[in-house]
């Protein structure tokens, strides 16, 4: 297993596997209020057999090289994550996503997870296109891809389905080519 630190305040970036189910289960309870609003990640780990069957399936998609789930400790404490929700490496696309337990917010942490996984989408695995899909209410999420350069592409009118109502998404993304830029740039968004 690998951990990646990302920064000195004690923060890193790890994989989050089955076995870590209880610990992950935990932080869940912790981040559900937050989370739930937006996606169904946090009601389908609402015990030990649901924690352990959501990690299974994105080691699954990890292994089928499709997704992939990673989380972030601070201080030894799983306080959020980041993840390709969609890797589609011979189309060259993928989907990054986020979550945050109130512990975490406030510190930059998906911001520089998320600088992580893009670096690695773009330079190690060849990847030409990063999507952000965000409820068009979510306004944290939607600057969290403000911050990371990404450029909003348009709004998918009322076509996600979740809780009873139908809620529009923004579609936010960058070209490897603009990633790099950004980068080379040293842009600090």
């Amino acid at each position: 297993m690998f951990t990646v630190s990302l920064g000195d305040d004690g923060a890193e970036l790890r994989p989050l596997e089955p076995w870590q189910a209880e610990e992950f289960l935990a932080h869940m309870d912790r981040a559900r209020a937050l989370v739930d609003p937006w996606i169904p990640f946090a009601a389908a780990a609402t015990d030990l057999t649901s924690a352990r069957a959501l990690l299974q399936r994105y080691a699954d998609r990890q292994a089928a090289d499709t997704g992939r789930l990673h989380g972030i400790w601070l201080d030894g404490t799983l306080v959020g994550g980041v993840l390709f929700r969609i890797f589609e490496a011979q189309a060259g696309n993928c989907e990054i996503g986020c979550w945050l337990e109130p512990a975490g917010q406030g510190r930059g942490l998906v911001n520089r997870a998320s600088r992580v996984l893009i670096d690695w989408a773009v330079d190690v695995r060849g990847m030409h296109r990063v999507e952000w899909i965000a409820s068009a209410s979510n306004t944290r999420s939607i600057a969290a891809a403000e911050r990371l350069g990404m450029t909003r592409e348009g709004v998918l009118r009322e076509s996600y389905p979740y809780r009873g109502k139908r809620h529009d998404q923004e579609i936010w993304a960058v070209l490897a080519s603009d990633w790099r830029k950004g980068r080379d740039r040293g842009a600090q968004c």
